[in-house]
């Protein structure tokens, strides 16, 4: 599988919507325990939603990688990627503090 995104130019910005949307709706806050991992901590109820998501993003774009933990707090989606996509990760990250309304912790 290649290292790179391989979802149709034309689909891309219905993902980022999505993304947008559940960021908006479902993440309560984040933590980036490393440069390579973000964890966003999600509302209860919305696992489902975000394992969705992470599976078609996986599909297409497989440098990313996706984990769910479910801490006494609720679930969280870790979200991974290999040092030389860093930069991308700090994007995802920005997307998801502008949804929020800024990085909480």
């Amino acid at each position: 599988m290649p290292d790179a995104c391989t979802l149709p130019t034309v689909d891309q910005p219905v993902r980022v919507a999505e993304f947008d949307q559940f960021f908006a709706g479902s993440v309560r806050t984040t933590h980036r325990p490393a440069a390579t991992r973000l964890d966003l901590h999600l509302s209860p109820g919305s696992e489902t939603a975000g394992r969705d998501l992470a599976s078609r993003e996986s599909s297409c774009c497989s440098f990313f990688t996706f984990g769910f933990d479910t801490t006494d707090a609720g679930p969280v989606m870790e979200v991974g990627v290999p040092a030389t996509y860093v930069a991308v990760l700090d994007a995802f990250a920005a997307r998801v503090e502008a949804a929020i309304g800024g990085e909480r912790r």
